[in-house]
Formats: structure tokens, C-alpha cells, sequence
């Protein structure tokens, strides 16, 4: 039986999820920029998990989906801070340890959340990871642009599948989220998959990550026809996800 989660922040603000008890294996679902918590992917991995009598979580971002806040404050310390409340909560159903799949900004607070807690996140799939979601808010930009934004505070985002307001903070914290930092201090086992038909994340950010880090246990899977959203694979992927967790220690 699936539970509508509620969790109060310290902010006031409300992160709202769903969670559905099982073994002690937990996988915990992680949204993109500007995505939800219930997109095709997190549906179909909840699905196997549930096939499986996992644990599985995946809860909206702040600004995104159902949860209070405005999508004009994120920042990666906020990111985090809400992996840190939706692991705090599982904790506390008793699911200490956790396995973390993200999907592209997703992945990029994934990533960083397991550098910093590394003993309790087992492991990690990350799909189409933005790991320079911040740099590249930057160098998409003239500098009248960039200086317009540092000026006003606030910068129009639009794609096609978005269309939101950024603020400034999120692109001040870029010194303190290096992506060569990020795979110096890698050591969790994580398995990378990257479609090569990607027009919003380059591949060459996943394999300069795989090249840097020093970890052992990194698989990239590239899919030639995959795009951003990958959503076309969302079955071959959660299969091969929960056969990754499955290799690992719980």
C-alpha cells in the first residue's frame, strides 16, 4: 500500500511524497528540473520495486510537483537539504540505508548527496546526470545576460519542457559544487546511463566523470537513440537498476 507523505522543513515549507513499505531494501526515486515525483520513469522503477517487495520513496523537490516553495529559490544546498529530510524520514521507517536513483538534475543532487553521506547510500544510478547543472546556467550566457540576472535577481528559463523563473542563488553556489571535485571524492558504486541523441546534457560530462574519478565500481551504458528524458528505455533501464541494487550489500 503506497503512503501520501507529508514532511514539515524547519522552513515551514512541505515536502510531499509517496512511500510504500517493504523490505529492507529502499530505493528512493529522483526527480529532474522543472519534474515530479510520478513522471513515467519513477512510475515504472516503483512498479519493479514493488514486484521486487522493495521499499521505494520518491518525493517532489520544493517548487516542483505538490510541495510548497517557489522554484525561483532553488539552490543545490536546498536540493540537498530535502534528500537530507526524505532520508531522515526513512530513516526513521527504519531504512537507514538507501539506494538513490536521479534523473539529470536529479542525478546531479544524487551524485553530490552520496559524496557527502557516503556510508548509508549503497549505491547509484544516475540517468543522463546534469553533473555541470550549475556551470552550464553560466556559460549559456553573454555576460550582458548573466550580468542582467546577477543585476535583476531572477532569469526566464524555457526549453521544451519548461518554462520557470531561476533565481541568482542557484548559480552563487557554483564554486562549492565543482564537478572535478565531485568525481575526485566518488567512491560509490553507481551505474551511468546516457543517451547519445541528448540535446540538453552533453555526454561529454558523464564520460569526463567516469575519466576522473577513481572509483572502480562506475558502468556508463550508453543507448545510441536515447534522448534527455530516456523515457522510451524506462522499462529496459528499471529492470537493469534493480539488478544493479541487487548485486549490493543492502
Amino acid at each position: 500500500m503506497t503512503e501520501l507523505v507529508e514532511l514539515r522543513l524547519p522552513t515551514g515549507d512541505v515536502l510531499r511524497g509517496d512511500f510504500r513499505a517493504g523490505s529492507d531494501r529502499t530505493v528512493v526515486y529522483v526527480h529532474g528540473f522543472g519534474s515530479h515525483r510520478r513522471g513515467e520513469k519513477a512510475l515504472a522503477l516503483a512498479k519493479e520495486c514493488g514486484c521486487r517487495g522493495w521499499t521505494f520513496a520518491a518525493f517532489d523537490f520544493r517548487g516542483h510537483g505538490t510541495s510548497s516553495g517557489r522554484i525561483s529559490d532553488l539552490t543545490t544546498s536546498r536540493l540537498l537539504e530535502d534528500l537530507a529530510a526524505i532520508h531522515d524520514f526513512l530513516a526513521a521507517r527504519g531504512c537507514p540505508r538507501i539506494g538513490l536513483i536521479g534523473s539529470s538534475m536529479g542525478g546531479f543532487a544524487a551524485a553530490w548527496y552520496a559524496v557527502r553521506h557516503p556510508e548509508p547510500v549503497t549505491g547509484c544510478v544516475l540517468l543522463a546526470p546534469a553533473f555541470r547543472f550549475l556551470e552550464r546556467r553560466v556559460t549559456e550566457l553573454t555576460q550582458g545576460e548573466f550580468d542582467e540576472w546577477r543585476r535583476t535577481g531572477v532569469r526566464q528559463l524555457q526549453s521544451e519542457w519548461v518554462d520557470v523563473e531561476i533565481g541568482y542563488g542557484l548559480v552563487e553556489e557554483r564554486a562549492a559544487f565543482d564537478p572535478a571535485e565531485l568525481a575526485r571524492r566518488w567512491q560509490t558504486p553507481v551505474l551511468i546511463y546516457h543517451g547519445l541523441a541528448d540535446n540538453v546534457v552533453p555526454i561529454a560530462d558523464c564520460l569526463a566523470f567516469v575519466d576522473a574519478t577513481m572509483c572502480p565500481e562506475v558502468e556508463l551504458r550508453l543507448l545510441k537513440s536515447g534522448d534527455h528524458r530516456l523515457t522510451a528505455f524506462k522499462e529496459e533501464i528499471v529492470g537493469e537498476v534493480c539488478r544493479f541494487f541487487e548485486r549490493l550489500p543492502g
